[in-house]
């Protein structure tokens, strides 16, 4: 996720905290420090302030737990896994790629919440009181007066068998609708229909909790818990939907190849070749927005409009595209790839263009543009799939 600040890195993975989770750290622990001198009058100011944000953290620990999880486990399963953001409603691993069998999905969902319950038990036998009614998500945290690391170690072991069970909702994209859906697939063997019912029930789920929050406020009148319930509701069906919509556009891309959508024979140039050259004679001119840049037939970089505006317009004349451009290594594509797969490198590296590669040779260019020019096309023409358009050789 974007607008994240990096906190470090675990097994490789980056971590990072998106500025929603400064939000909800800040709501979390307000209503905390307020509502335990109902609980324990005897603490003082400071240290219902201290356990509140004490008890923000160790939420956030507990959820990055079950993402670290996540994402070790989908590595062990061949995917990889760059980041891991905390924000408002939890945590988020980056994935690379979708699972490609239903086992590999059901494996890498329920390790999650299996987690997250499995250190709330170890937590509820830590503090000796197996009483599991005190713990459960739908009761209120039994009173503790037996001071502030005790209440920490029962807050704790609530949220985390509350989110085990919230997570095991089949309601997508929760881990629970992510494991109903792999059964679905393994079931049907379609993971489009199993995609297309999961998110149902997934938007079923946030219309149900946007309703309980509306009733948490006006039958009870809870304020903070009641909008935070909704609020989640609200971000379920939306990803729910988004989803489903990404399923959709999946399916238009199915069977398409770099070579269908690239632009064969593009333009080139030599190191050698002025900036102000390509400036006013063919980005301007050609709408030109990224040329590769090759010498004797090797790929040498690859220069772009952003490269171009890092530098004054006054040292145009004087500087060379060798010397402003993007370098090799560079992000590439092959002809044959998926465009699917293509797309997911220009994202998962936010690339606007990929050049193509064929036998060191390069042979194209693949740019977003190239993409949605295609799903237009293809929306306008109502195609749900693409598979009889390239099986038909043209």
């Amino acid at each position: 996720m974007q607008s994240s600040i990096t906190l470090g890195r675990i097994g490789g993975i980056t971590i990072g905290i998106h500025y929603t989770w400064l939000l909800a750290f800040g709501l979390i622990t307000w209503s905390l420090a307020t509502g335990l001198p109902s609980w324990n009058p005897r603490w003082g100011e400071g240290t219902y302030w201290l356990v509140g944000a004490s008890a923000a953290i160790l939420l956030f620990v507990s959820v990055l737990v079950h993402e670290l999880c996540h994402s070790f486990v989908a590595r062990a399963r061949g995917l990889g896994v760059h980041s891991i953001t905390l924000f408002m409603f939890g945590g988020v691993s980056n994935i690379t790629g979708e699972a490609r069998r239903p086992k590999d999905e059901f494996l890498i969902a329920v390790v999650g919440p299996v987690s997250s319950l499995v250190l709330g038990g170890l937590l509820v036998l830590a503090l000796g009181d197996t009483n599991l009614r005190h713990y459960l998500p739908w009761t209120d945290l039994a009173p503790t007066r037996s001071g502030p690391l005790r209440f920490l170690a029962q807050y704790l072991a609530t949220v985390n068998i509350a989110l085990g069970i919230f997570n095991l909702v089949p309601g997508f994209p929760l881990d629970g609708g992510r494991v109903f859906r792999s059964i679905l697939w393994a079931a049907s063997g379609s993971l489009r229909w199993a995609t297309d019912l999961s998110t149902m029930v997934g938007q079923l789920v946030g219309w149900g909790l946007i309703a309980y929050g509306a009733w948490r406020v006006f039958l009870y009148g809870d304020l903070f818990g009641g909008i935070w319930i909704g609020f989640i509701g609200w971000f379920l069906n939306n990803a729910a939907e988004a989803t489903r919509a990404q399923s959709r556009t999946q399916g238009m891309f199915r069977g398409v190849r770099v070579r269908d959508l690239m632009t064969a024979a593009p333009l080139t140039l030599p190191p050698s070749a002025p900036v102000e050259e390509l400036v006013y004679d063919f980005a301007l001119r050609q709408a030109v927005r990224a040329v590769p840049v090759v010498q004797d037939g090797r790929l040498l970089g690859i220069v772009t409009l952003t490269d171009i505006r890092e530098k004054p317009q006054e040292e145009w004349a004087r500087l060379t595209v060798g010397d402003i451009m993007t370098a090799s290594p560079l992000h590439l594509a092959t002809p044959g790839q998926d465009v699917e797969a293509a797309l997911q490198l220009m994202t998962e590296y936010d690339v606007n263009q990929l050049p193509v590669v064929e036998d060191g040779r390069l042979v194209g260019m693949l740019s977003r543009a190239n993409i949605l020019r295609y799903l237009q096309l293809a929306r306008d023409l109502h195609l749900r799939s693409a598979r009889a358009h390239v099986e038909g050789g043209t």
